[in-house]
């Protein structure tokens, strides 16, 4: 198969086709981005960086305030077992620090910060070992919570605090109940409750950050379904309706909210603004490959969907269109772009991840 016939990008925007350009488009900021990072005071703490989404949010936030005049640290903080991942951050400028939040002597010693984005937890394994799971969700933030006293924080969190809900529903808005599924997204909603404890005994701001699905081109839904396309594996359709969000997006957003945090928290919904079906991005994917997809099962009327048009209103809609992200990710996977065997599992209904 010639890959370039295949892949005709019918537009002019640019192909990303190795991890250097990939990472300029996932921190090069925006000007909204700049500009609040101008009205913020004090430096940024990333815990838990060293996750999929940590790297490229802290160059991120170095590269918004490398356009300000202005002396405002970025930090990072996890165990960094990956060494490479360390590096990277380090070449950038950016101050890191490789702890064990878990580890009392550790967590004391980190330095105080007026901003805290709070992104570690554990999602994948929770099935075998939930113990540790709810140690990391939901006992940690009380630790880090009483430590970050006089911080703002941002505390990522998920949207599988949600119930399933209908796929003609819009998605679950900030006000309506949840409703989490399996031991995962019980200790996720956990992590909320004890965070938001601790904002109404300190009077922290707080703002509960519920993603829901990033889309890097390394991993996520749309590289999951473009991969079996491709390699003309079935593609799984109970779960048929997801939400996607470019990770730059994300990033930005994560950034922003410190500005919008507030006691007793605020909660916010970040993903796309589509309730996208998967049937659909499967044939896309097929266009861009030359192949008709495979099915199995049925469409289920339920899915895990949100409504983000708050954080629409506050922040503007996405830079980076569902089309786009299809394109790049189609781009990626012809060109054998570098991933991480990390699956999302959204078809997981039953929540055992």
């Amino acid at each position: 198969m010639d890959k370039k016939a295949v892949f005709e990008n019918p537009s002019n925007d640019r192909t990303l086709e190795d991890i250097t350009e990939l990472d300029q488009v996932l921190t090069n900021p925006s000007d909204r981005l700049i500009k609040d990072m101008a009205r913020l005071e004090g430096d940024i703490l990333i815990l838990g960086a060293g996750g999929k989404m940590g790297p490229s949010l802290a160059l991120l936030a170095k590269r918004a305030i490398g356009q300000l005049d202005e002396k405002k640290e970025v930090i990072c903080v996890s165990r960094f077992s990956d060494k490479e991942q360390k590096k990277f951050l380090e070449n950038h400028g950016i101050r890191v620090i490789a702890a064990d939040l878990m580890n009392e002597d550790d967590l004391q010693s980190l330095p105080e910060a007026k901003n805290v984005i709070y992104m570690a937890g554990q999602k994948f394994g929770t099935a075998e070992n939930q113990s540790l799971s709810w140690a990391l969700n939901s006992y940690l933030p009380g630790r880090i919570a009483d430590k970050y006293r006089k911080s703002s924080i941002v505390v990522f969190s998920t949207g599988n605090v949600y119930p399933l809900v209908n796929v003609m529903s819009g998605g679950s808005t900030e006000n309506d109940s949840v409703g989490p599924v399996g031991e995962y997204a019980q200790s996720c909603l956990g992590r909320e409750r004890v965070f938001e404890y601790f904002s109404r005994k300190h009077d922290t701001p707080m703002i509960m950050y519920r993603l829901n699905y990033a889309i890097d081109l390394r991993y996520g839904i749309l590289l999951e379904i473009a991969q079996s396309v491709y390699q003309e594996k079935p593609v799984d359709l109970r779960t048929g309706h997801v939400n996607v969000i470019w990770q730059g997006d994300a990033n930005e957003i994560a950034l922003r909210s410190l500005l919008h945090s507030s006691s007793p928290p605020s909660v916010l919904n970040v993903t796309g603004p589509e309730t996208v079906s998967v049937r659909w991005l499967a044939t896309e994917f097929g266009k861009w490959f030359g192949k008709k997809p495979e099915f199995v099962n049925q469409e289920q009327p339920t899915a895990l969907l949100s409504n983000a048009s708050n954080c629409f209103k506050l922040f503007g809609y996405p830079s980076v269109s569902l089309q786009q992200m299809i394109e790049w990710t189609a781009n990626w996977v012809i060109h054998d772009g570098k991933t991480i065997d990390k699956p999302t599992k959204f078809q997981e209904r039953e929540g055992a991840f």
